[in-house]
């Protein structure tokens, strides 16, 4: 019967097996493979599947579609293989020259400035190789690189290399995320260690698109907007999100408001619906009318794109309203689930690396959702008022798709808003207002007093919107904070929800059946990870460059984390070690930057003892020259950058099998004090090659 179903949805069984193929493309790529044999494959099933086209007898026609299936899979894994090896490229091991051509302004970070540059070529005394891949280079803070305007050519000199991840314990998969970027290296230009070439060239699209976007933000500016008002209304009209603070993004995430932030299929519907409607007088001259005005929509809301710096997700919801506009003029279903399929079909057919996108997957779901679960949520309570209708219709809708798109949010997110449905309620409007109302303004800028005077009605409109959502923030149980899902729970819980609408609307026993057993598996499983990940008393060391650490945890979740000294910012290893911290369940740490004397922890002169468990934390010089007549026992000796001396003068003071050399030393010091622990018979264990490392007590 599903079967049977799919027949009415044909772009539903063409993108079920490419992203099929994509995921597993993705999953086991490597770089060494031949992609030949791939392209083999490729050319095989096409021919196969031309031939079983023009086949005649009617019960083998299952042979097309078994072909097509087979097509679209290889396809797909082909296509995010190709994509994949664009970005590989091999650095040499030492430093370098590259020329390089930048791509967008610098963006400043803590202690350097992040800079998007193509690398043209690799240069050396006798020849220049050519590269022609993007790459990210962060170069030292000086006032000279904000001179740089986006546009130029640098002579640098580097250590380039490809991605790599740190090894810690469920780490962000930065590696693969920049590969899918098509970012072939990233490295860090020492300051002096670069110069800018005589270079003129007409600036990119993308680089006109940003100096568009900067004037549009100074027209904010010179209307009295400013701080979070300014930073909200410059991520609402032109995507732009440098500016907003901490706190805000906070209050908007905690209170589920945050995609209202991003730009997105609801800001580009809604300039659709106000562009539909302003021109629907155009439309009233029956098919070519129609075709006019799809095409006048069409070409604002490209603009708009243009001017919010021709981002994925805007690219992609335009896409999508495109494809809306031909079916209008088509005398068409405005929206279907056959056309979402076709639209991410062909959006994934042109990037296949687009369907690992956070973006992506959540704009999609949240359509499908609304398309499959709004209709039922809908029909459970008939309103007959005006005002009723538009009510319950939006709470559906957001009902509908915080249930498409929750799941992945906690994947991703590890954070459920509660208060969903009451911020929807107020922020979808007020967005809704506040960005018509910001295209009036911009549309009175020849005329400067009543542009003031709407600007005036946009500032106040933005204050209440951040008041609104701070005071939704400060809501008793606002979130649910640090929920851990894995992978396969999530896909278990779509696949409840697909069975339970698939019952809903047939009513039968097995689809019900089904449904109650995909639930107990998902919550057996979900008990048995719970069991299995359960907190273990244990030692942990990460691999963090700038932040030295050792953390004890306790079975019942209670954990110490030790750092080197009382200036030491743990803000760098939060960011690493939350998933890890999540996935155990851990209890907030405790923080501890100085001696403690407890009854099941000690710390004196950065010598730490946990229930037996000894770690000398070596951050300094005060062991150098120093001797004992008889050696204090660690089972772990943490070598960390300070330390000037060698493991001779150590082994004076202190006695142990295991050394952990810190991610924070220089690499030539990891090499000579692993060398004298070799020589010693002592174990070393080097964070920047190993990862995170944990010792069950």
């Amino acid at each position: 019967m599903i079967y049977y179903s799919l027949h009415k949805y044909p772009y539903i069984r063409l993108l079920i097996p490419w992203m099929a193929g994509v995921f597993c493309g993705d999953r086991f790529f490597d770089e060494r493979d031949d992609s030949s044999i791939c392209f083999s494959l490729l050319g095989l099933l096409v021919l196969l599947t031309i031939g079983c086209y023009f086949l005649r007898r009617h019960s083998l026609r299952w042979c097309f579609g078994v072909c097509v299936a087979a097509l679209c899979f290889v396809g797909g894994w082909t296509a995010v293989g190709w994509q994949l090896e664009r970005a590989v490229y091999e650095f040499p091991e030492e430093e370098a020259v590259y020329r390089v051509r930048l791509t967008e302004l610098p963006e400043a970070k803590e202690r350097s400035y992040l800079c998007r540059v193509i690398l043209k070529e690799r240069i050396d005394s006798a020849t220049a190789y050519p590269i022609e891949r993007p790459a990210l280079l962060y170069l030292a803070k000086d006032s000279s690189v904000m001179r740089l305007c986006g546009r130029e050519e640098l002579l640098v000199s580097s250590r380039i290399s490809p991605p790599k991840n740190g090894g810690n314990f469920c780490e962000f998969d930065y590696e693969r995320y920049l590969l899918r970027k098509g970012i072939c290296g990233t490295g860090y230009v020492a300051s002096g260690h670069w110069k800018r070439l005589p270079f003129s060239a007409s600036p990119s699209l993308r680089q006109k698109s940003d100096a568009y976007r900067e004037k549009l933000i100074g027209l904010f500016q010179r209307l009295g907007f400013e701080g979070d008002e300014l930073a909200v209304l410059s991520a609402l009209t032109v995507g732009d999100k440098t500016d907003l603070s901490e706190s805000i993004e906070e209050s908007f995430s905690i209170s589920g408001a945050s995609h209202v932030l991003a730009l997105s299929g609801l800001h580009i519907g809604l300039l659709y619906a106000l562009f539909s409607y302003l021109f629907k007088w155009v439309a009233v001259r029956g098919r070519w009318g129609r075709l006019v005005r799809s095409l006048i929509v069409l070409s604002l809301l490209g603009a708009f794109a243009f001017f919010t710096g021709l981002f994925p997700s805007v690219v992609r919801s335009v896409c999508m309203f495109s494809v809306l506009a031909i079916a209008d003029v088509c005398g068409r279903q405005s929206i279907s689930m056959n056309t979402v399929a076709a639209v991410a079909w062909w959006m994934l057919l042109i990037c296949p690396v687009w369907m690992f996108d956070v973006g992506f997957q959540l704009s999609f779901l949240a359509v499908a959702a609304i398309l499959l679960v709004q209709p039922l949520l809908y029909r459970l309570w008939p309103v007959k008022n005006w005002i009723g209708k538009r009510v319950w219709g939006l709470i559906t809708v957001s009902v509908a798709a915080q249930l498409g798109t929750a799941p992945l949010v906690l994947l991703y997110f590890s954070r459920f808003s509660t208060h969903f449905l009451l911020t929807n309620l107020i922020v979808v409007p007020l967005t809704t207002l506040i960005l018509y109302v910001a295209v009036l303004m911009l549309l009175l800028t020849p005329f400067s007093f009543l542009q003031a005077i709407v600007a005036g009605i946009c500032d106040m409109m933005l204050k209440f919107l951040n008041a609104f959502v701070r005071w939704v923030e400060r809501l008793p149980y606002s979130s649910v904070d640090d929920v851990w899902l894995y992978q396969w729970e999530v896909a278990g819980i779509y696949l409840f929800i697909l069975l339970l609408l698939y019952y809903i609307s047939k009513k039968r026993f097995r689809p019900l059946l089904a449904c109650l057993c995909c639930l107990l598996l998902v919550v057996a499983g979900h008990a048995a990870a719970i069991w299995t990940n359960r907190p273990q008393r244990s030692v942990v060391f990460y691999n963090v460059n700038n932040c030295s650490a050792v953390h004890f945890i306790d079975s019942d979740g209670s954990s110490w984390l030790n750092y080197r000294d009382s200036l030491t910012d743990g803000k760098s290893l939060r960011r690493v070690a939350a998933n890890y911290w999540r996935k155990l369940r851990l209890a907030p740490p405790v923080e501890v930057k100085g001696d403690v004397r407890e009854r099941s922890f000690f710390r004196d002169r950065q010598i730490l003892s946990y229930q037996g468990c000894r770690v000398g934390m070596v951050t300094d010089n005060r062991w150098r020259n120093k001797a004992a007549s008889t050696p204090l026992f660690l089972h772990y000796l943490y070598v960390c950058r300070g330390y000037d001396g060698n493991m001779e003068e150590l082994m004076r003071v202190f006695q142990t099998s295991c050394v952990v050399l810190d991610a924070s030393l220089p690499a030539y010091r990891k090499r000579v004090l692993a060398e004298e622990c070799r020589r010693k018979g002592l174990r070393a264990i080097s964070l920047s090659d190993e990862g995170s490392v944990r010792f069950l007590l």
